[in-house]
C-alpha cells in the first residue's frame, strides 16, 4: 500500500440507517438514524417556507427517481436494495465511534475530462457514490484511463449544531490521487486507494448556506501504484479497474481538543488490554478517561492525564497518552466464541468532558509457537488450530470493489462460516473498516 501523502494534517479515522447488532458493551455506539437537518441560514419570509420545501422535497425526489443502475452483466441480490437514499448509510468507523455525523454517500455530480483539464464548467450527470464508476451501481459504467481525470461535486447543509466546533472531511478510500476543494479551497491532496483519510475543513467553510465540496481523481490504474487485481482489459485472473471514491464520504464535529485515533493492544498472556490514544494538545491537564464494557457493564477503568503519559504533548501538538488495564477472568475470543468487549474513552480538560469514542475489541492472541510435536505453527492464544479458509479477493459483479450492501458484506462472511471455515486470506485489497468489524463479530480470522 502507498503512504498518503497529504498537503493538509490529516487525521486518521458519521447519517446511519439501522446499524446491525453490536458486540457486548457497543450496542449504544453506533448512532442511530440522524435528524434530517435545514442547515445554518436564518428563515426569512416564513409564508414562503412551505413552498420552498415542496419544490426543494421535489426536485431531490426527482433527481433520486432519475437514476438507476447501469446495466452491467450480472448483478447480485442486494443490488435491488441500492438507492440514492440508501447507499451504504451505516456508520464506517466501528472501532472509533462518534455520535454526531452526517453520510455524503448519494448521488454527486460528475464529470471525466482531460488529466490537465480545469474543473469543468458543466457536469455530464450523476454518479451515485460511494460505487466506483466503472460499476453499475454507480449508475455510470465508464472506465477511466490515466489520460483522464474524474470529478466529483456536490452541496451539503451542515447542521445547527455543528456551530463553533471542528468540522472534519472523511473518505473512506479513493482510487487513487484525490484532490479536494470545499467552496472554492484547496484543501489537500492524498495518493493511495486504500487507506482512509481526512482534512479539517472548517477554515473553509461559509458562516451560512450551502457547502461546496469538489473531488478531483487521477487513477493510472496500471502504474507503479498498488492496484491489487486491477487492469483496463480484464480477462483471466484480472478484473475491471476500480476508479474514484469507492468508500464510505462522511462528516463528522469535533471539539478543538479531541481524540484523534485509538491504538487496541490486548494482551492475552497478562488478561489485560492497552490502549494508546492520539489527541490534539489543549491547555490545562489533559486526562484520558478509558472504560471496558461487558454488555452494558462497566468491568473496568482508569484514567492517565497528560503528565503522566511519557512527557505530555509531543512537539507536534499531540498527546499520546497509554494506559494498560486489567481484564478480569478476561472470556478470549475464539472462532467459535468470538466474545466482544466494549471500550469507552473520554477526553477530559481540567475534569471537563470534551470528547468522547466507543470502540470494542476481543481478547486474543496470534503468535508462532511449537505445537504438541514441535512443529511451529501459527497459533491463536497459544493454541494450534487449524485453520480452513479460502482466497478471497473482494470484487463484487454490480459494485467491483464496493459490496452492494453492508448486509452482502456480512453475508460473505457468514456464508463462509456455514461452509465449516474459520479464515480467509484476503488478497491484494485492503476491506473498507466494516468487513473486519464482522469478521470480528462473527469469528472469522
Amino acid at each position: 500500500m502507498n503512504s498518503a501523502i497529504l498537503t493538509h494534517e490529516p487525521f486518521r479515522s458519521q447519517r446511519a440507517v439501522g446499524p446491525p447488532s453490536l458486540p457486548p458493551g457497543t450496542q449504544d455506539s453506533l448512532p442511530a438514524r440522524p435528524r434530517r437537518y435545514r442547515g445554518w441560514r436564518p428563515r426569512r419570509a416564513l409564508e414562503w417556507v412551505p413552498v420552498l420545501l415542496v419544490l426543494v422535497v421535489g426536485a431531490v425526489s426527482t433527481l433520486a427517481a432519475a437514476w438507476k443502475p447501469a446495466p452491467g452483466p450480472l448483478s447480485t441480490r442486494w443490488a435491488k436494495e441500492v438507492s440514492p437514499k440508501n447507499a451504504l448509510p451505516e456508520y464506517p468507523r466501528p472501532q472509533m465511534v462518534r455520535q454526531a455525523w452526517l453520510n455524503l454517500n448519494g448521488l454527486w455530480d460528475y464529470a471525466i475530462t482531460g488529466r490537465e483539464a480545469q474543473r469543468p464548467a458543466q457536469f455530464e450527470g450523476q454518479i451515485l457514490v460511494p460505487y466506483p464508476v466503472e460499476s453499475a451501481l454507480s449508475g455510470v459504467m465508464k472506465p477511466l484511463d490515466e489520460r483522464s481525470r474524474l470529478w466529483y461535486r456536490r452541496t451539503i447543509d451542515l447542521p445547527r449544531g455543528w456551530a463553533n466546533q471542528r468540522v472534519l472531511l472523511h473518505f473512506g478510500a479513493v482510487d487513487w490521487e484525490a484532490t479536494v476543494w470545499v467552496n472554492g479551497r484547496e484543501i489537500g491532496t492524498h495518493r493511495g486507494g486504500y487507506d482512509p483519510f481526512s482534512f479539517d475543513i472548517t477554515d473553509a467553510l461559509q458562516p451560512t448556506g450551502p457547502q461546496e465540496v469538489t473531488v478531483a481523481v487521477w487513477d493510472p490504474t496500471e502504474g507503479g501504484q498498488a492496484h491489487g487485481k486491477q487492469v483496463r482489459k480484464p480477462g483471466g485472473i484480472m478484473y475491471t479497474s476500480t476508479s474514484g471514491i469507492w468508500q464510505t464520504v462522511w462528516l463528522e464535529p469535533v471539539p478543538q481538543v479531541h481524540i484523534e485515533s485509538l491504538k487496541i493492544t490486548p494482551q492475552f498472556d497478562q488478561s489485560a488490554v492497552t490502549l494508546e490514544t492520539r489527541a490534539t494538545a489543549g491547555p490545562g491537564k489533559l486526562t484520558v478517561k478509558v472504560e471496558v464494557l461487558e454488555g452494558s457493564h462497566v468491568i473496568q477503568s482508569g484514567e492517565v492525564s497528560t503528565q503522566e503519559s511519557n512527557g505530555g504533548a509531543a512537539p507536534s501538538g499531540l498527546i499520546e497518552p497509554r494506559i494498560t488495564l486489567p481484564v478480569p477472568q478476561a472470556k478470549p475470543w475464539t472462532p467459535a466464541a468470538p466474545f466482544l468487549y466494549g471500550l469507552r474513552v473520554t477526553l477530559l480538560q481540567d475534569g471537563k468532558r470534551l470528547d468522547r469514542v466507543r470502540g470494542y475489541f476481543g481478547m486474543r492472541k496470534v503468535a508462532l509457537g511449537k505445537d504438541a510435536l514441535g512443529i511451529t505453527r501459527i497459533l491463536l492464544n497459544n493454541q494450534f488450530v487449524f485453520q480452513v479458509g479460502f482466497l478471497d479477493q473482494g470484487f463484487w459483479p454490480d459494485g467491483l470493489y464496493t459490496a452492494p450492501t453492508d448486509a452482502a458484506l456480512r453475508s460473505d462472511i457468514e456464508t463462509t462460516k456455514k461452509l465449516g471455515m474459520n479464515f480467509c486470506r484476503k488478497h491484494v485489497k485492503v476491506e473498507p473498516d466494516r468487513w473486519y468489524y464482522w469478521c470480528d463479530k462473527l469469528g472469522l480470522l
